[in-house]
């Protein structure tokens, strides 16, 4: 069923760094009475993981009547919030894309993506207006989720598996490739992390459009432990902490060659997002960069580990 272009605007946001995604779903929580008074609705990670997205993706022991179940919670939960006079609905869940587990397990950048994408383009029953991507520069993207994997009781990965990571072909134009072909019917947009380090504010103007209120701070929530911390985690549980070599704050598993190559690697992509990335995305104008480049400079830090207190229902109308 097409999208009536008089209903409501539904915009996916499904970022791909865990900080910059969890920094900004906090963003928006602390902005609720900004965005009811501009009908804006929100579902966060509170509310898609309390089962409202539960049988779009197939899981042992779910069948075709779990898919047709999550379509019309989905479907309810769309009348409901056009009902209560939301005019934008915006849905943001890094895990719409896939895991940091997944994409370890298969040493590739989102194997699945397309797959993943059309079963949620056909639960939202195709009135997916705007997705919007975040990507990251894939030497810090592969490290953090390293890090992540290994503090959650995952082996680190051997030095020929890094290599396959490393000097793999999928890139971040693969993965939008396959998101483009999956909702052919929504616009594609790449917001670039290193364009919203630390600024959600930033980050909710490249997702709706609007001036949301100024984040005070930077705000980086839900970082990977750093080296020392990665080294107490496997010390405290019986594993060897010299798995984590070095004792600088950022850990990498990656040697000098394979870091260029996934530089390298994230430039074309970038460079092939701003020569209009053959139709298929946009690439955000400048959201007031400060000079991040390709590593976000340090500065002040909101640290947590948890996606906060999230109203579930959705923004009523100011």
């Amino acid at each position: 069923m097409a999208k009536d272009q008089s209903g409501m605007k539904v915009i996916l946001h499904i970022g791909a760094h865990r900080t910059g995604t969890t920094s900004f779903q906090a963003y928006v929580r602390r902005n609720l009475d900004f965005m009811r008074a501009r009908r804006i609705g929100f579902w966060g990670p509170l509310r898609t993981r309390k089962g409202l997205f539960h049988g779009i993706q197939p899981k042992l022991g779910l069948g075709p009547r779990a898919t047709l179940r999550a379509r019309g919670r989905i479907m309810l939960q769309l009348d409901k919030a056009e009902r209560n006079g939301t005019k934008t609905l915006l849905v943001s869940d890094e895990n719409m894309l896939g895991t940091m587990r997944r994409n370890m397990q298969s040493r590739m950048l989102y194997q699945d993506v397309g797959e993943r994408m059309a079963r949620y383009v056909a639960a939202f029953d195709g009135q997916i207006d705007t997705i919007v991507i975040s990507t990251r520069a894939l030497n810090h993207f592969w490290s953090s989720a390293a890090a992540f994997c290994v503090s959650r009781g995952h082996v680190a990965l051997q030095p020929d598996a890094l290599v396959r990571v490393a000097f793999g072909p999928r890139t971040w134009r693969d993965v939008i490739a396959d998101v483009a072909c999956a909702a052919p019917a929504a616009r594609l947009v790449v917001v670039p992390f290193e364009r919203t380090a630390g600024r959600p504010d930033a980050l909710f103007r490249g997702v709706t459009g609007f001036h949301g209120p100024r984040n005070a701070a930077e705000t980086w929530l839900n970082r990977s432990p750093s080296a020392p911390e990665l080294r107490s985690i496997l010390a405290d549980r019986g594993d060897d902490p010299d798995l984590v070599a070095g004792m600088t704050q950022r850990w990498t598993p990656f040697d000098p060659a394979a870091i260029a190559a996934m530089r390298e690697a994230y430039m074309d992509d970038i460079h092939w997002l701003t020569a209009g990335a053959d139709g298929l995305a946009t690439l955000t104008e400048d959201l007031g960069q400060r000079g991040a480049g390709q590593t976000p400079p340090l500065g002040p830090l909101t640290r947590g580990h948890v996606h906060g207190d999230e109203e579930r229902r959705l923004a009523e109308p100011g």
